[in-house]
């Protein structure tokens, strides 16, 4: 992980300050904003360092599907400045905040889009979600969207989903990592919680 915590700081104090105004974060989560919001999102990046340690994000096409208010979007565009980050809802409140918080930051690498999946014309090198859908329900919206893999923030029985998944639309296991966060951060929050990596077909 290379930003500096600074930033991060600085993006949970726009958070905060955005928050007052349209509820992206539920009231009694805000305090745990970082370790529940931003963390979190950052678990795809060290995902990524230790998966594809070969892998540069530079000049790489980000899709972030669902964003809401910006995650994992915000965090991993502080992450990767080299990448381009397409900040993708249906909720034009939500993204609201996300690009108030992107200009305060500075962030010169985040589009946002105001739409639904279906509509965006493009490819892009890796799409990136944070509790949107289930796999199986995600799946036939991104098929055909990713040139290099689908990671997605998912908790619960993972294993139901990706086996869903796999009945219904023949991704094989041999497609699918799963990664669990507590294995990098020992926190009762991170229990049950994975990043689920989907290849391309």
């Amino acid at each position: 992980m290379r930003t500096n915590e600074k930033d991060f700081e600085a993006a949970t104090a726009l958070y905060r300050e955005w928050n007052a105004r349209i509820n992206v974060v539920s009231r009694k989560d805000i305090d745990n904003l970082y370790r529940h919001h931003i963390l979190h999102s950052l678990a795809i990046a060290r995902y990524m360092e230790l998966y594809h340690p070969e892998e540069s994000m530079d000049g790489a096409t980000v899709l972030d599907l669902g964003t809401g208010g910006g995650f994992p979007g915000i965090p991993l565009a502080l992450e990767w400045p080299g990448a381009r980050f397409t900040l993708c809802d249906s909720v034009g409140k939500k993204l609201k905040v996300a690009g108030a918080v992107a200009e305060g930051m500075g962030l010169t690498n985040v589009e946002l889009v105001n739409a639904r999946v279906e509509s965006l014309p493009q490819a892009y090198d890796w799409i990136v979600t944070r509790a949107v859908a289930t796999l199986s329900d995600l799946y036939p919206w991104v098929k055909g969207r990713f040139r290099r893999g689908l990671l997605c923030l998912k908790g619960g029985d993972v294993l139901a989903e990706i086996s869903e998944m796999g009945r219904r639309y023949g991704v094989k296991p041999s497609r699918v990592t799963v990664w669990k966060i507590e294995d990098w951060i020992k926190d009762e929050y991170f229990k049950e919680k994975f990043v689920i990596e989907v290849g391309k077909d």
